[in-house]
């Protein structure tokens, strides 16, 4: 008896609905990979003088005292909107939302241009305290610090903007010799005002850095209560979570970016009371150390490893470096407030 012969299978049908739905979304995905990577790029660096004389020229004003100083800081609030991707910190729609390393970049860099706004507002356009402040500065000031992830109407870079005019506007009266209504005055106390702000940025950033492998933090000072007897000092271990490690270090690596343009352009600016204080030497080593903490990343992702370890923990690095820059501003400091 033969057997009969089972019929053969039949061959299964590709769904195309499926195909259709998969490749679009397959492709989307990539595109925005492809723009994240493009986009996860800090801008370079530029040279103050240079870029200050030719806008300069540009505008037909001569380059005056406090110019460098005034440019540098209109520069690096452009590059934070005119940098590759825009500004993403108030991004809500792919790719820029699932980025986080550019948008921290953007908030160091932004928080050293809020304080060299204020500087310039405060205490570098103003003979002394009793002395009224710059229209122009005062009206950039609140503008710069305005929220940094506002995307409403005003959103954050329209409120830049406008802060870049009006600073714009300074400029222009600074540099003018018929209108000569906008000041800047290269002092060594107005310089030193400033860097304390710098000092109080830095150490902060070092100890938020370091706590990344983690550190004992003891309160040498606790608070006393109201009978003025201080209680006994307490150690609290501190470790930055893994999420926010990369956090940290690419707010860093944007107000190191920042700080280090805006020291180049005072070295400039300032340059007969640095001289005359024997400070070139101190100014000159926060550059250097700055210039260390730029150099590029040779790894795709911020590495955490132990301090003696295997592999390298690039927070530690970053802090070693911030450090010995906040050593040589006090160094420098303290060279200014001399007689």
């Amino acid at each position: 008896m033969n057997a009969t012969a089972s019929p053969a299978p039949t061959p299964r049908r590709r769904n195309p609905v499926g195909l259709l739905v998969a490749v679009p979304i397959a492709i989307l995905i990539l595109v925005i990979l492809f723009f994240m990577w493009w986009w996860d790029k800090e801008p370079e660096q530029f040279d103050p003088v240079t870029v200050t004389t030719a806008h300069m020229k540009d505008i037909s004003r001569p380059l005056s005292t406090g110019a460098v100083t005034t440019y540098t800081l209109i520069r690096s609030v452009d590059t934070l909107m005119d940098k590759r991707g825009g500004y993403l910190s108030n991004d809500k729609m792919p790719p820029g939302v699932f980025m986080d390393n550019m948008p921290n970049w953007e908030f160091g860099s932004l928080t050293a241009s809020r304080d060299l706004s204020r500087a310039l507002r405060n205490d570098l356009s103003r003979s002394q305290t009793q002395s009224t402040e710059d229209k122009d500065l005062g009206e950039a000031d609140p503008l710069l610090n305005s929220p940094n992830d506002r995307w409403l109407l005003p959103s954050s870079e329209s409120q830049y903007s406008k802060a870049v005019d009006d600073l714009e506007k300074y400029l222009g009266r600074l540099s003018d010799a018929e209108d000569a209504n906008a000041h800047f005055y290269a002092r060594a106390d107005n310089l030193a005002d400033y860097l304390q702000t710098v000092s109080a940025r830095l150490g902060s950033l070092s100890q938020r850095l370091s706590a990344a492998a983690g550190q004992l933090k003891v309160d040498a000072a606790p608070n006393a209560d109201v009978s003025g007897n201080a209680g006994p000092a307490r150690a609290v271990y501190v470790k930055t979570p893994w999420n926010k490690i990369d956090d940290n270090f690419y707010e860093a690596r944007g107000y190191t970016w920042a700080l280090l343009e805006q020291l180049k352009a005072i070295r400039h600016d300032f340059a007969p009371i640095l001289r005359s204080k024997n400070a070139d030497a101190s100014l000159q080593q926060v550059i250097r150390e700055l210039e260390e903490s730029q150099k590029a990343l040779g790894s795709p992702v911020v590495l955490n490893g132990s301090p003696f370890g295997f592999f390298a923990n690039h927070s530690l690095v970053m802090a070693n470096y911030i450090s010995r820059a906040n050593a040589a501003i006090i160094d420098l400091r303290g060279l200014l407030n001399r007689g």
